[in-house]
């Protein structure tokens, strides 16, 4: 429950830790509502799936962790699950048995506006909202291949992070006037200049004079980290490598115990992502929204090592259709990847200009005041 000053809007944002993406979308909106709007509004994040669903529901972000290990099993319930009709005779079915939570969730979040940053908790809000006339607005935070399930015609506002995106949400009949293109919101920190590389090189302990090869794998540390780092150092490139291995500390302990022939950097959770971005070179990660739309506005070439199937299966066709990266799915062609472009470092500043001319940094505060304009709020 929020509990608003007087003079405040209350605004509730759905999401689920199903994924980092939905919450670090809810917290970059958030953060650019205060930072536009300061004082003026109260908001709450809510885990629907935690706190408002049944068993087995609400055990949803356990269960995706390691679900997500097995992507072609994803893959198939992405694409059997994915259409207009199908989505409405799914959310037909749970309905019985969901309702009574939806309700409750209702009854004890009153509230100016209700944003939703997850496509699977939209339509149950909805159909328990009822004749309740509070705005809804839907972010989308897939950022090509988008679920049938992002588009549901009772909002009142459906933000897309791409064009392709919008004709998703055409061909899923919502009216075009309900739809705008604005880019993924990212936080604050990641839409600073990039500065002088350089320095912030020296600062973070790396060499200056090398080009700066990071290397992620989300917060988890999902992915082949281990495989494309040893086919990197093995090619003894002239680079230095930063390996970031998340929450996942035995690849750490292992990546540190190992003995280096090229300059190697190992950490495991850190806060210093934007500073690692804006130093770096190229980026190498799988194909997931946020991090690519990071790595845009740090001007960062993107290599794309993995996707997960059915969602992420847009963004690799999009990055490589705009020329801001290549699709490298070994550690082998990975690492082949990096030689070519240290090798050609014309090349790699081309795509640096593509991923500068894709970057859009001002999307998180664009979208707050979307939703100021929802609930007519006005700056102090």
């Amino acid at each position: 429950m929020i509990y608003p000053q007087p003079d405040q809007k209350r605004i509730v944002f759905l999401f689920s830790d199903t994924g980092g993406g939905h919450r670090s979308a809810a917290e970059a909106i958030i953060e650019a509502i205060q930072l536009e709007y300061p004082g003026r509004t109260n908001c709450e994040m809510v885990d629907v799936f935690r706190h408002y669903t049944p068993m087995p529901l609400k055990f949803a972000p356990e269960v995706y962790p390691p679900l997500s290990r097995f992507p072609e099993m994803w893959g198939l319930g992405y694409h059997m699950s994915d259409g207009l009709r199908r989505t409405r005779f799914f959310y037909k079915t749970i309905w019985p048995y969901v309702r009574r939570s939806m309700n409750r969730f209702v009854n004890e979040h009153p509230c100016d506006l209700i944003v939703s940053v997850h496509p699977l908790i939209s339509a149950p809000v909805l159909r328990a909202m009822g004749d309740h006339k509070i705005p809804f607005v839907i972010v989308v935070t897939d950022m090509v291949s988008t679920h049938a399930a992002w588009y549901q015609d009772k909002a009142d506002y459906i933000i897309v992070p791409t064009e392709e995106a919008r004709t998703r949400a055409h061909r899923n009949g919502i009216d075009p006037e309900k739809v705008q293109v604005v880019g993924l919101p990212v936080a604050e920190r990641f839409c600073q200049p990039v500065g002088d590389k350089k320095a912030l090189k020296e600062r973070l302990g790396w060499p200056k004079d090398l080009p700066v090869v990071l290397l992620v794998g989300g917060g988890d540390g999902m992915g082949p980290l281990e495989e494309v780092s040893k086919a990197i150092n093995d090619r003894l490139l002239p680079a230095a490598l930063v390996v970031v291995t998340g929450r996942n500390r035995k690849l750490k302990m292992d990546l540190e115990s190992r003995k280096w022939d090229i300059p190697v950097y190992v950490y495991g959770f850190v806060r210093e992502m934007p500073e690692f971005m804006r130093a770096a070179d190229i980026l190498v990660t799988k194909a997931g929204p946020g991090t690519i739309s990071e790595a845009f506005i740090a001007g960062l070439p993107v290599i794309l090592y993995s996707r997960m199937p059915g969602q992420e299966d847009g963004n690799v066709d999009f990055v490589l259709k705009e020329g801001a990266g290549v699709w490298a799915p070994n550690p082998d062609q990975t690492a082949e990847a990096v030689r070519l472009w240290l090798e050609h470092p014309n090349e790699r500043e081309r795509v640096q200009e593509n991923c500068q001319r894709l970057a859009r940094p001002q999307a998180a505060r664009q979208i707050a005041r979307i939703l100021a304009n929802q609930i007519q709020l006005e700056r102090p």
